[in-house]
């Protein structure tokens, strides 16, 4: 579920656009960026807007999210970490990292997983990114994580963006969207305040102790 795009989320956007189409040509070697963030900080949004006002400048770009490389959902069951769905142990790290690795050599194009809400379960194949494509918006929890496989993902990266908003505001774009996948109220604030809440933990102290440029933007 994508949050509603705001004034300041639309001229980040723009301004961003503006940097990175002045200093990247249309030949130029394929750059990622990554957006980085916690659950519910409104990743998605800003990687599309992004993607959008990148394209209007000559840029062409697409969107690859890390939540393509969830692992399914029979095999969270049988590694029993489905209650744990969205922590950095029930994703394809090795797969997420060999995709990156793939879009930054640049030679030819490259299939990508992406995830389907409506059924919580990666679809194989279903992005192209095509050799038109020069900047790929890298967007995901993890990218910035140092343990677990995910160590190799920052260093693919050429920069990094970390999105903040209010903790309310947050909080209630997650449990909407876990409604809208078709938990109950209850049962969505639950893994809001629970899973989500301990996974944004992880983010934030991952955050804090990676070592490169990064900038952050405080949306609402």
């Amino acid at each position: 579920m994508s949050a509603p795009t705001s004034g300041r989320l639309a001229d980040a956007a723009e301004t961003l656009a503006a940097g990175f189409s002045t200093r990247r040509g249309p030949a130029a070697t394929r750059l990622l960026l990554g957006v980085v963030g916690p659950p519910g900080v409104g990743k998605s949004t800003f990687a599309e807007a992004l993607v959008a006002r990148l394209t209007a400048h000559g840029s062409p770009a697409t969107v690859l999210p890390m939540d393509g490389f969830h692992l399914p959902q029979a095999e969270l069951v049988r590694l029993g970490r489905r209650e744990r769905m969205g922590a950095p142990d029930t994703f394809d790290v090795d797969g997420f990292v060999a995709t990156l690795a793939a879009v930054r050599a640049d030679d030819g194009a490259v299939r990508a997983p992406l995830f389907d809400r409506a059924i919580e379960e990666p679809v194989p194949g279903a992005l192209t990114i095509g050799p038109e494509v020069r900047i790929a918006i890298v967007e995901g929890n993890y990218l910035l994580h140092d343990t677990g496989g995910w160590e190799r993902v920052g260093p693919l990266l050429d920069a990094a963006i970390a999105l903040e908003v209010p903790e309310e505001i947050r909080l209630d774009r997650l449990v909407a969207r876990h409604v809208a996948s078709g938990k109950t109220p209850e049962a969505a604030r639950a893994w809001a305040t629970g899973p989500d809440a301990a996974n944004a933990r992880l983010i934030a102290a991952s955050l804090a102790r990676w070592p490169g440029p990064l900038q952050t933007l405080a949306l609402d």
